[in-house]
């Protein structure tokens, strides 16, 4: 659904605190307003999109690891509106039975992990469980999003792919790592070879290209 007009629903609050986070001002619960599921849905409502995208932060779990205990209410009243829902998460949680119509997954690579020692302690236990990885995409429509910073780190989604196991390629999508639309530009051609090597998908992060990341577009 790339390129289609959507409302974006971030959650705040995570606990992976990657190195390239390009809505690090999203990992605290603090930084965000406390509002309703009512209220959500009757401010989703005032936009014409027929698709909504839950975002975080981490959308699925609480910086403590706890589960998001109204996201399966929330997305089901947004369904209830006909929206097309889409959940985008790191993959560290499961939670069964969310009505949703796709779960953009971006699992984290090492390219992630913070340079901050006690931080990057946290991270390394947090930021890839497999078995969760594949208990998402055995049970919803999904897709695999990789964050590239360079040319080595394709060995390393290889290995990530072949963990997980039962993976369809197709829905691999290989994505540059930029905060700044020049850093954008830089490592785009980079990737999209990587990807007509591969056969993967290229992904876009057009909020970067036409905004240059500017919050709130």
């Amino acid at each position: 659904m790339a390129g289609l007009p959507a409302v974006f629903v971030r959650l705040a609050g995570c606990p992976l605190r990657c190195r390239w986070c390009d809505t690090k001002y999203a990992w605290e619960q603090s930084a965000a307003a406390h509002y309703s599921v009512e209220r959500i849905v009757s401010t989703v409502q005032k936009w014409p999109c027929s698709h909504v995208v839950i975002t975080g932060g981490e959308p699925m779990i609480n910086p403590d690891l706890s589960i998001k205990p109204d996201l399966p209410e929330l997305v089901q009243n947004l369904k209830d509106l006909g929206r097309h829902i889409t959940i985008e998460t790191a993959g560290i949680a499961y939670m069964p039975d969310m009505p949703c119509d796709l779960m953009s997954i971006s699992p984290k690579l090492s390219n992630s992990t913070p340079k901050d020692r006690q931080l990057a302690a946290i991270h390394e236990k947090s930021r890839l469980d497999t078995a969760v990885l594949g208990a998402l995409i055995d049970n919803y429509e999904y897709q695999l999003k990789f964050v590239v910073e360079c040319e080595s780190d394709l060995e390393e989604i290889r290995q990530t792919i072949e963990e997980i196991g039962g993976v369809n390629p197709e829905n691999v999508m290989l994505m540059p790592q930029a905060g700044t639309r020049k850093e954008l530009l830089a490592r785009s051609p980079m990737v999209a070879q990587l990807c007509k090597r591969t056969g993967y998908a290229f992904c876009q992060r057009l909020q970067i290209l036409l905004w240059d990341n500017q919050r709130a577009k």
